[in-house]
């Protein structure tokens, strides 16, 4: 095959899926947000997501249960043909089962699927025949039909299936934000993984040690606090009482918003224009925790202190970035 022509077929086969997903698209309404809220209820209840397919569609449950319980949406597979030699076991009355079946049709599924609904378990079907048996089965149903598969005899499984991933990805997004799941959340799910190893990092690993920061008594002028802000490269001067306990903190943008006021200001003592009591995190906290404290603070220094509040280190917010926290 000459390579233009090559080129131009796998263009084909992505434009045919990107229209499958806009297809599916506007057709979320109701039934996804009843689906979200049933998966909402089952999860504060203690149940868990069951997701069950077989062929590709089962290949692509296994995708959607991994996606769910990595993002912290409890989820397990079931395989319809286990399902009926005695893996039914994992089905609890607290559950939700979502069914993955293109054709809607698939006859293990149609086997094991009364047997659930015995059970009292809600069942969700995501398929592209609405008409089907397994759709006039389930409780709620997600329509992933498509005008064409990608594959140029319209046989393999290619838009359909990228449908129901798309489908499965979306649960897991809005599950994720309705039962506020953080970016902690995830590194203690994910601790191999580089977010995740960077995240239970102790803080001292983030932190600039105590000789790299700047760090001033309170009747230091604003002045000198500046020159030593300079020296460290920093943004900002840690303020500290006669016993060295942490009491205030003096930002550059402290000084460029001062400073507008008041062209005199770089004479006054850090005491009467630091920030009093500033927000800080004990030496030993996880890199997780000062992560959190910058989103809910929206700070851009974090004073890193003992038990005895002394300083021992600053995260600037930059840090974060130069981690891949952020």
């Amino acid at each position: 095959m000459a390579k233009g022509n090559a080129l131009e077929q796998a263009r084909r086969v992505i434009d045919i899926e990107v229209a499958a997903l806009r297809r599916v698209r506007r057709r979320l309404g109701p039934s996804f947000l009843q689906t979200v809220t049933l998966m909402q209820q089952r999860l504060d209840r203690g149940g868990k997501i069951i997701v069950t397919g077989i062929g590709k569609s089962g290949h692509i449950g296994h995708k959607i249960a991994s996606t769910l319980a990595s993002t912290g949406t409890t989820s397990v597979t079931l395989d319809p043909v286990d399902a009926v030699h005695g893996d039914l076991g994992v089905v609890a009355r607290k559950d939700l089962i979502l069914v993955l079946s293109y054709s809607g049709n698939t006859d293990e599924l149609i086997r094991v699927i009364p047997l659930i609904k015995r059970q009292g378990v809600p069942i969700v079907v995501m398929t592209g025949n609405p008409r089907s048996e397994l759709a006039r089965q389930a409780d709620f149903l997600l329509d992933v039909s498509v005008d064409q598969e990608a594959c140029p005899l319209n046989l393999a499984p290619t838009s359909s299936t990228t449908a129901m991933l798309a489908m499965g990805d979306a649960l897991a997004m809005v599950l994720l934000q309705s039962r506020g799941f953080r970016r902690e959340d995830f590194a203690q799910l994910h601790p191999a993984g580089t977010i995740g190893r960077d995240l239970l990092l102790p803080v001292q690993e983030i932190m600039r040690p105590r000789k790299s920061i700047a760090i001033c008594q309170e009747k230091t002028s604003v002045a000198r606090a500046l020159s030593q802000i300079t020296a460290k490269r920093c943004g900002a001067a840690i303020v500290v009482n006669a016993k060295g306990k942490v009491v205030g903190i003096y930002t550059h943008g402290d000084f460029v918003r001062g400073f507008q006021k008041d062209p005199a200001i770089g004479q006054r003592p850090l005491l009467s224009v630091m920030t009093p009591r500033p927000i800080s995190i004990l030496f030993g906290s996880l890199a997780a925790k000062a992560l959190h404290i910058f989103e809910t603070h929206r700070i851009e220094d974090l004073v890193v202190v003992d038990a005895a509040h002394r300083p021992l280190g600053l995260v600037d917010s930059q840090d974060l970035t130069r981690f891949r926290l952020l």
